[in-house]
């Protein structure tokens, strides 16, 4: 099955995204936006059991969701960015809360034409492919027309040493 491939690890680097979006609804739409918030939650964030993002929040927009992953309610968030200075690891960066919020349909149903978001990413960081999960090449499946390529975070990661004084 061809999916949505985003590498984040080329995707973070750029300071300014220039990718353009077919989202039919909202021609000012960049849903590249929702897909790193979407592939960083799922990936990267270290899903902390007190969760200091969501417990910072005062308008209930965080919550985890049933599988762990954070979720964010778009409509009940003010960008207040009270999540992002709660979060001790740096996961949620301030441009990926903003108020008025893109939305990504992954192209499903398009033809065989490749989405905006392919041909116009400079640093080519998405492609429409066959992908497979393979966590030895750090590609990730996230939802089902998703997958991510990026250094993911887990609990059985060997954290590194503390310095003794």
């Amino acid at each position: 099955m061809k999916r949505l491939f985003i590498d984040l690890e080329i995707c973070n680097k750029c300071q300014d995204c220039r990718v353009v979006c077919d989202y039919f609804y909202h021609p000012q739409n960049n849903g590249i936006a929702s897909l790193r918030e979407y592939a960083t939650f799922a990936t990267i964030c270290r899903h902390c059991e007190e969760a200091p993002c969501v417990n910072a929040c005062y308008h209930n927009a965080l919550e985890r969701s049933p599988d762990g992953h954070l979720k964010r309610y778009k409509m009940r968030c003010t960008s207040c960015k009270s999540c992002s200075i709660a979060c001790p690891f740096g996961i949620i960066f301030d441009d990926f809360i903003p108020y008025l919020d893109s939305k990504c349909d992954y192209c499903v149903g398009i033809s065989e034409k490749l989405p905006k978001c392919v041909t116009s990413c400079p640093e080519k960081a998405i492609e429409i492919k066959e992908v497979t999960e393979d966590p030895e090449k750090n590609i990730y499946l996230v939802g089902e027309h998703l997958a991510v390529h990026t250094l993911r975070w887990s609990r059985e990661d060997p954290q590194p040493a503390k310095k003794k004084r």
